[in-house]
């Protein structure tokens, strides 16, 4: 018989550490914080705004994957911004997210690692990376200005039978020990809002994310809409975020929104 996780405490907004010219919202349940965001984006909503829900019943991933998880097991947050960088960088959100939360998580996970474009996973080098954090950056065309919604799904404190699927992982999960979510959200929304000037500088980022990248010297199939499938090398990530793969066919460079997965062969 599988025992009952143990009662899961709530966040604590009082000890939440929130980074200069951010505001935190808490709520107790929300379908999907990206959705919810994004509409008070367009009714006027200013930047600087995260939006944190302690259950999420209707979540969303890439390409509209459905994700939920039980109550006050998982960080499930999105940041409101509107970033300063041109937009031609602004490609560039969805990797610079993963590499803040990897930056947030590598202290308790030394696996730590990304899959490109922004699948955060502990990774121990075996090509069999366990999914810790999920992504989904939206971007929002309000009255003022474009804006993006950055949504970031963190797997805290589920056990095995809570995961969606088997290739998923938990902090607890791999560390052995119970986490205190309200300080590692504050951690996490710290790396965040600490790493965003690196979209003035992508020649440094694209170097700090290919250093914790493991995409990158492996073989992978990339699948593509409409059901094929491209084998080759990845070799590199190009100026605007895009994965460069060698095939058979010449290099084949793909970016985020161009393809359903991109997978160790």
């Amino acid at each position: 018989m599988t025992s009952s996780p143990a009662p899961r405490p709530p966040l604590d907004p009082v000890r939440l550490v929130t980074p200069a010219g951010w505001r935190v919202e808490l709520v107790e349940a929300a379908p999907s914080t990206n959705a919810a965001l994004a509409e008070r984006a367009r009714a006027g909503e200013q930047p600087g705004l995260v939006l944190v829900t302690e259950h999420q019943t209707a979540g969303r991933g890439r390409l509209d994957r459905a994700w939920e998880t039980p109550a006050r097991s998982s960080l499930t947050f999105s940041v409101l911004l509107r970033p300063h960088a041109p937009a031609t960088s602004w490609s560039w959100l969805p990797l610079l997210t993963g590499y803040a939360v990897q930056a947030a998580l590598a202290d308790r996970l030394p696996d730590i690692a990304l899959k490109w474009p922004n699948d955060v996973l502990v990774d121990d080098g075996s090509g069999a990376g366990r999914k810790v954090c999920g992504i989904l950056v939206e971007r929002v065309e309000a009255a003022d200005g474009p804006m993006v919604v950055v949504g970031v799904g963190i797997n805290v404190d589920q056990t095995l039978e809570e995961l969606p699927v088997a290739t998923a992982t938990s902090i607890s999960l791999e560390t052995g020990e119970p986490v205190e979510r309200t300080g590692l959200l504050s951690q996490v929304l710290g790396s965040l809002h600490g790493l965003q000037g690196l979209l003035d500088d992508v020649g440094a980022l694209r170097r700090a994310y290919a250093d914790v990248c493991v995409t990158l010297g492996r073989t992978v199939d990339v699948h593509l809409p409409g059901g094929a499938v491209r084998r080759g090398e990845a070799l590199d990530i190009d100026a605007t975020g895009a994965l460069v793969v060698a095939t058979d066919d010449g290099a084949l460079t793909v970016a985020a929104g161009d393809v359903v997965h991109v997978r160790s062969a």
